[in-house]
């Protein structure tokens, strides 16, 4: 691998208010090797110099709620497609997302170690891959997309599939069970569904989801891996619950209302947003082939979801960022940058995508920053997205370089 030496640099490190002028940063072996606001001395070993002609250098963005295996709008329908199939969706989804400038993407349920060993091995160009491995969820519950009539003791079970985004686990012993097996295959955190959600067929939104007990256990079990829990809750009752009973990373949390942030904020649990997909899902959900039951749901929660960053940003609550996008609505990545910008400034919307996605992530100081000793992720902009959040538009147009781990994965400079 050639070493980088990027000079002549707007930086914006994925912190600093301000970007740095004449910045160079130098790269060797996939880390950031030196940061200067001056000229660096490259060592011995080859260089590939590049001018990036005052344009802007930040981070990879990290997208903390993504889902690489959602083929379909209609999850239930995943059951019905093989795996290699499935396969082949996700990696187009995970090269688009390295081409928009996402060098690591936190998942939400449903990938797994080959996934992750296919990026990590060069065999599928995208970003880092944090995996959940399967969602763990209530019989009933988010991640449960069986028909309703399945179960039935009249029907036969040789047709009846195992559900690729989750796993259901009910009691104590069970969830357990479940939160270890994933554990055990490599997740990076553990994900359950704490409350009902728009996909599945059954739970209406306001249906809390797996006992104190239940959620304490997965806690247990994530804490004694030294990781956490995510929790799908949209409810400010959902919410409260899970962060009382140590869960960190609360995923959408569009009903939660002031009494409950303050909470998040004084317990340091963090809640992320993906504002993007319910646009997605209002717009073309039901063309893609979204269930009307799950269609009608996307309104309960859409018209809430500003207002729940207003609440967040004003309880001073820690905010990741993410997407939550299904089947052919990835597309729509960055325009949660534009969303957010209608409540949040430009900085902290990108401080939320880089700096902010490393912290909640267990990863600060390696992913979301420019500076000695992290992982190489880096952009250029054509153009100052601290001024300018549509830069990060048109699947990644305005990007001149796209560099994760030391290796370029786009040259237009």
């Amino acid at each position: 691998m050639i070493s980088l030496l990027i000079e002549n640099a707007l930086l914006f490190d994925g912190h600093g208010p301000e970007p740095v002028e004449g910045a160079s940063v130098l790269v060797e072996a996939g880390t950031i090797k030196e940061v200067a606001d001056g000229a660096v001395k490259a060592g011995a070993m080859p260089v590939r110099r590049i001018d990036a002609a005052g344009r802007v250098l930040m981070p990879g963005l990290i997208d903390a709620h993504f889902h690489a295996v959602a083929a379909d709008a209609n999850i239930a329908a995943l059951e019905a497609m093989s795996p290699y199939q499935i396969a082949q969706y996700a990696r187009g989804f995970l090269e688009a997302a390295l081409q928009r400038g996402f060098t690591s993407v936190r998942d939400a349920g449903g990938a797994d170690f080959g996934l992750a060993l296919s990026v990590d091995s060069g065999l599928i160009a995208g970003p880092r891959l944090y995996y959940s491995g399967k969602a763990i969820t209530q019989t009933g519950g988010h991640a449960d997309f069986r028909e309703r009539a399945a179960g039935h003791p009249a029907l036969c079970l040789c047709g009846q599939h195992g559900n690729v985004m989750g796993v259901i686990a009910d009691g104590v012993a069970e969830v357990r069970r479940a939160a270890r097996e994933e554990l055990r295959k490599g997740a990076s955190q553990i994900k359950i569904m704490a409350s009902g959600g728009v996909a599945s067929p059954s739970d209406p939104i306001w249906n809390l989801q797996y006992s104190e007990e239940e959620i304490a256990a997965a806690v247990w079990e994530a804490t004694s891996w030294k990781t956490y829990v995510m929790a799908h809750a949209y409810t400010a009752e959902a919410i409260r619950r899970c962060v009382e009973l140590g869960v960190k990373s609360i995923e959408h949390g569009n009903l939660i209302d002031a009494e409950t942030a303050a909470v998040c904020a004084e317990r340091g649990a963090w809640v992320v947003p993906t504002l993007v997909t319910y646009d997605a899902l209002a717009e073309e959900g039901a063309a893609l082939g979204l269930p009307p039951v799950s269609v009608a749901k996307v309104a309960d929660v859409r018209e809430a979801g500003l207002r729940a960053l207003e609440t967040l940003k004003t309880a001073g609550v820690k905010m990741g960022f993410g997407t939550d996008l299904l089947g052919a609505m990835h597309r729509h990545q960055a325009r949660e940058f534009l969303i957010r910008a209608e409540v949040l400034s430009p900085l902290e919307v990108l401080r939320q995508a880089t700096s902010g996605n490393a912290e909640l992530m267990g990863r600060a100081g390696k992913l979301g920053c420019i500076a000695p000793g992290a992982h190489a992720d880096l952009l250029l902009v054509d153009g100052n997205p601290l001024e300018n959040l549509n830069l990060l538009q048109e699947q990644g147009a305005h990007l001149a370089l796209i560099v994760k781990g030391g290796e370029v994965y786009k040259d237009a400079v």
